[in-house]
């Protein structure tokens, strides 16, 4: 596991206004919020982190919310179209239930790759699958008194990205990222790896015909992968590199290090540590109760405090 990409870390996205996300991931949801800061570009927009109550590497969702002024995002090409959520066997029902009587968008169950699903938008209309996994998930989930964990979700299953061609991106995942293909469907290549048991699968989808996506509110900003340290992070630097691929130098962003470049397909890719991890400026049981700013935006903590949208 150690020198290996170990599935995904985090998937980070776009959201509108800043109070509805937050209410509808931790009221409807049931998630955690593990981390309340702000974007290391605009301190005066949130970046809000939610997962399960640890906030383990492959059940991390964040998202900047930068206003209700902001155009919608369009799904497309060179995008991360849809997040995919483990949840329990037998789950499903509940969940249709919850969202009708949060009039959430779903659609009727399907199956792919002999695993049910149901697909779901959240107020944005960032697209969700929640999964029944063949092989059924131990993670422990974060439970609410609305979302028992015979109900809730347990991280990340898989996420899906659609492109004209996916040839140079399942090269990347392959040849840099270590993942085989393990089975495919019409114009959907799954794609695993063997380095951990969840949040283990990307999905490839080929349209040849279809438009490029529009990144903006309701769309996936981007996908990171996860590796153990930072040193690990330094090796799949030097292997992008060779690839011929641009890619940052590392950043420490608090709470992992991370490098970001541009696959092929269009999609920004971050690879990010597991280390120093949530808990470096908050202990487990305050996770996400406090606002926390990046070191260089203390001394403006009380006019950022004022200008950031109020949760309650």
């Amino acid at each position: 596991m150690e020198n290996r990409i170990n599935g995904l870390h985090h998937i980070t996205a776009i959201a509108g206004n800043a109070k509805r996300n937050f209410d509808f991931y931790t009221r409807v949801m049931g998630l955690k919020m593990i981390k309340k800061t702000v974007n290391f570009d605009d301190p005066n927009t949130y970046h809000f982190y939610y997962g399960n109550g640890t906030g383990d590497p492959g059940t991390v969702l964040t998202f900047f919310p930068w206003g209700d002024g902001i155009p919608q995002g369009r799904r497309g090409t060179r995008q991360a179209t849809e997040i995919g959520y483990a949840v329990p066997e037998g789950s499903l029902e509940f969940w249709q239930k919850r969202f009708e009587d949060n009039n959430v968008t779903y659609n009727k169950v399907a199956e792919k790759f002999g695993e049910q699903y149901l697909t779901f938008l959240d107020p944005d209309g960032l697209k969700f699958e929640l999964i029944v996994p063949k092989k059924a998930d131990t993670r422990t989930p974060f439970e609410t008194s609305e979302v028992t964990a015979k109900h809730a979700t347990l991280g990340f299953h898989s996420v899906t990205i659609t492109s004209n061609n996916i040839e140079a991106t399942a090269k990347v995942l392959t040849d840099i990222f270590g993942y085989r293909l393990l089975e495919q469907h019409v114009n959907r290549y799954r794609f695993v790896t063997d380095a951990v048991e969840q949040a283990a699968i990307v999905d490839l989808v080929e349209v040849p015909g279809e438009g490029v996506g529009h990144v903006s509110k309701g769309s996936v900003h981007h996908v990171a992968f996860r590796v153990s340290d930072d040193n690990v992070l330094m090796e799949f630097r030097k292997k992008v590199m060779n690839a011929g691929l641009q890619i940052t130098e590392k950043i420490d962003r608090n709470y992992f290090y991370s490098l970001y470049f541009r696959e092929p397909g269009g999609v920004l890719f971050e690879i990010a540590s597991d280390n120093p991890g949530f808990t470096v400026d908050e202990s487990l049981e305050e996770l996400g109760l406090n606002l926390k700013l990046p070191a260089q935006y203390e001394k403006y903590r009380d006019s950022i405090e004022k200008t950031l949208p109020k949760l309650d």
